[in-house]
């Protein structure tokens, strides 16, 4: 598939009532109870274009995580955002949402689909709810080798698809665990990512990407005829995401900048001994 221009991502002033968005319109926080966290992206999605979320704060009490999908409704047409994700907007049809949860978020496709083939607007495979006891993972992790995610004849840049811990003065003792997609999806940091990939004339699967590894078609058959956008329900547990920007093009300096210090050093902590501008160490870092 062509490359196509890089565009700043930005949420939709349309959200949930509970949400508040910093001056860039990049962060989306729920200033208060468990719901009303709905939130679109300000523009449609480009096939194969990643909207990609960091989850920056939890909170405590609540049981359920963050939500994330995609749906044909333009946001400037609801009269009223529906308080949630699912089963609300899903309900009002043209809408597919994921439950992300702290394991288990493969879909794992059914065999049976009925002989009418896919369901209209959408053969939802799974909503990320179901803890499987028999799902493994046995695919070599490659995260940090392998230079872009692929995912049919998509190809993401995956620089920014792989959550980092914080720094801080121990955190370069975790890093094997990154290293290995060790962190946790509903965890600070983690990086979930939506896009849809085209399957034919006017239709598309949809696919989850947590931490640079796809969870394979969350739903098949989602018709494109009309503009499709992403959904992120800051539901729950997650109190605050933010926009991670993907480069698509050629790297920016300061991203080559960067992965020629890391190149060169024995953890991120080693960066702090470098003769280098606060603001590049931060950056060097992934904070």
């Amino acid at each position: 598939m062509e490359p196509f221009p890089d565009h700043f991502m930005e949420f939709h002033p349309i959200h949930g009532t509970n949400v508040e968005l910093d001056h860039s319109a990049t962060q989306a926080t729920r200033v208060e109870s468990f719901a009303n966290g709905v939130c679109f992206s300000k523009h449609p999605l480009k096939p194969g274009e990643i909207f990609l979320i960091e989850i920056e704060d939890k909170e405590l009490g609540w049981c359920g995580h963050l939500r994330i999908g995609l749906t044909a409704k333009d946001p400037s047409t609801l009269e009223v955002v529906p308080e949630y994700s699912i089963p609300e907007l899903t309900d009002l049809g043209d809408s597919w949402v994921f439950a992300i949860t702290r394991n288990h978020n493969k879909v794992v496709e059914e065999v049976d689909v009925g002989e009418g083939g896919q369901e209209p607007g959408g053969h939802r495979l799974g909503q990320g709810d179901a803890e499987n006891e028999g799902d493994t993972n046995t695919k070599p992790k490659t995260f940090f080798t392998d230079s872009h995610l692929y995912i049919e004849n998509i190809r993401i840049p995956r620089d920014k698809l792989v959550g980092r811990s914080r720094p801080g003065r121990y955190s370069h003792i975790l890093d094997d665990l990154y290293k290995t997609n060790a962190l946790p999806p509903t965890a600070r940091r983690s990086r979930i990512g939506v896009l849809y990939v085209p399957k034919g004339p006017h239709l598309a699967d949809m696919h989850i990407v947590i931490n640079g590894e796809d969870m394979g078609p969350s739903a098949r058959g989602i018709p494109t005829i009309e503009p499709i956008y992403a959904v992120v329900d800051v539901f729950a547990a997650t109190k605050c995401v933010r926009i991670v920007q993907v480069e698509y093009g050629f790297s920016s300096l300061q991203t080559l900048c960067r992965k020629s210090i890391q190149k060169h050093i024995v953890h991120r902590m080693a960066i702090d001994w470098l003769e280098l501008p606060e603001a590049l160490k931060h950056y060097c870092k992934y904070e």
